[in-house]
Formats: C-alpha cells, structure tokens, sequence
C-alpha cells in the first residue's frame, strides 16, 4: 500500500512539472528537474516490488537525464546583470 501512495505521488509530480512547464507558470530549470527527480524515484520505488522492470527501467533513466541537467545547472556560470 505505501508503495503504491509513493508511486502515485510520483505520477502526479512528472504530470504536475509537464502541466507547469507546458503552460509557461515554469522553465526548463532547476525546479523542473528536481520535480523530475524526485517524480523518477518515487515511481521507481512505486514499481519495484511489483517487478515491473521495464517501468523501473524507464525510471532510472528519466532520473539520470534530471541529474545530468541539475549538474549542468549547477556548472553553469552565473549570470551577471547589467549596469
């Protein structure tokens, strides 16, 4: 059961992070992808016991790519503003 409300949390963050950045109320940034982070392991956690591994799969890799762009944010020089 608890897996199953952590899998659902999961869903309605990925869905939730699409709607914001698909509607403009947010940008492809750091709060999107950590949406999609924390989105990626919940899913994950919510499929494992249920060994479906091509979703668990899916998950990881959805994870990866939102944790290749946080590091990218983070390397990324500040931007300086304009006097």
């Amino acid at each position: 059961m608890i897996f199953d409300i952590i899998g659902w949390a999961g869903s309605f963050l990925v869905v939730l992070a699409y709607l914001l950045l698909s509607t403009k109320k947010l940008s492809a940034g750091m709060t999107y992808q950590l949406m999609n982070l924390v989105a990626a392991v919940c899913i994950a956690i919510g499929v494992f016991p249920k060994n479906a591994w091509f979703s668990f799969a899916l998950q990881v890799v959805w994870g990866i790519i939102a944790v290749v762009s946080i590091v990218k944010l983070k390397m990324r020089p500040a931007k300086r503003s304009a006097k």
